[in-house]
């Protein structure tokens, strides 16, 4: 069986996203920004494993657009935090990185699926 790209990472993602949330409430004793970063970076994932049972192409493509809109919601709150020094620029880097390279992956399955959709209905 094909590895799912998306869904592991996007798994592995809310992982370590689970681990910063911990590490900013634990230690830096930041509450409020973290609770956003925790709902926004694990809901990514979970829209991805709801997409694999859509009901429908259209179905398909809402799921993966919302978790589209997570993880670039999860990009803001990333970027306050370094902002306001609350995470090391390292832990920033590679988190960052990470959940844009999930934003494109998720483009690019939305195109193909946009693109696919199309072409079935104008058959």
């Amino acid at each position: 069986m094909k590895e799912n790209i998306i869904k592991t990472k996007s798994f592995d993602f809310a992982v370590a996203i689970v681990s910063i949330y911990k590490q900013l409430t634990e230690e830096r004793k930041e509450f409020v920004i973290s609770k956003q970063l925790l709902r926004s970076g694990t809901s990514i994932g979970a829209m991805v494993r709801e997409s694999e049972h859509a009901e429908s192409k259209a179905d398909f493509i809402h799921k993966l657009s919302i978790a589209q809109k997570e993880a670039n919601e999860v990009l803001y709150w990333l970027e306050l935090l370094n902002a306001t020094e609350f995470m090391t620029i390292s832990k920033f880097q590679k988190t960052h990185s990470e959940a844009k390279e999930i934003i494109r992956l998720i483009t690019a399955i939305l195109k193909m699926a946009k693109r696919n959709n199309l072409k079935s209905t104008t058959l």
